[in-house]
């Protein structure tokens, strides 16, 4: 049987999953939990933001895992509706850099790495053909601000955005695991407006989406 390992930054987005998994988690992060109905199905909560995400992967080190799956929400730079399933299979560190008076200076840039993320080993069977593909942006302060939504969309044209994927992404490739970035809508990226977001359509689909793909898996 294959090891799977699901990486989520809260157990509250990956809920459903969890219930049905037979896992007990706890709204806190560096959970690394084995799944009692499954036992070669694990699960990680790394906490918020991509600090706490590449460290609790990097104390995996020495692990294998036949397939290791990001599973969260996201925001959409309206190219996809509230409630959409994506699979993120680009994602960029776009804050890191510097600046240079009004303007912005990439870490590429600056000849100190790359600020660009894809999978080494992206995880794709029959299911991931069923979800959309798409680029992503991986930052510390979500956006809610036109300004700033205006730059970063000038600067990258990026569809989603997410507080974790980059540095999942980066994590899995110096493991070398193939790995997969599963995310739900569940506002859009505009002035910030809580009123508008469904968190509660956004984790059902997720986590429907999340189950076929560890089925497919499973069972294949």
């Amino acid at each position: 049987m294959p090891k799977i390992l699901v990486v989520s930054a809260t157990a509250a987005e990956v809920a459903p999953f969890l219930n049905a998994y037979a896992v007990e988690a706890r709204e806190a992060p560096g959970q690394f939990l084995a799944s009692p109905a499954s036992p070669d199905v694990f699960v990680l909560i790394t906490g918020a933001g991509m600090v706490s995400t590449a460290f609790e992967m990097g104390k995996l080190i020495g692990s294998h895992f036949e397939t290791v799956i990001n599973a969260g929400v996201a925001g959409s730079f309206n190219r996809f509706s509230i409630g959409e399933v994506v699979n993120v299979t680009q994602d960029c560190f776009c804050e890191l850099g510097a600046e240079d008076d009004k303007k912005f200076l990439s870490i590429d840039e600056l000849g100190l790495g790359r600020q660009n993320v894809l999978p080494l080993h992206p995880f794709e069977n029959g299911f991931t053909k069923t979800i959309p593909k798409t680029n992503g942006i991986t930052v510390n302060t979500v956006h809610g601000n036109e300004k700033s939504i205006r730059s970063v969309v000038e600067r990258y044209q990026p569809h989603v955005e997410t507080m974790e994927g980059a540095a999942f992404i980066y994590a899995a490739n110096c493991f070398n695991w193939k790995c997969m970035q599963l995310r739900a809508i569940s506002n859009l990226v505009e002035k910030r407006d809580r009123g508008s977001w469904n968190m509660e359509l956004a984790i059902r689909n997720l986590n429907e989406s999340l189950n076929g793909a560890v089925k497919s898996i499973i069972n294949r």
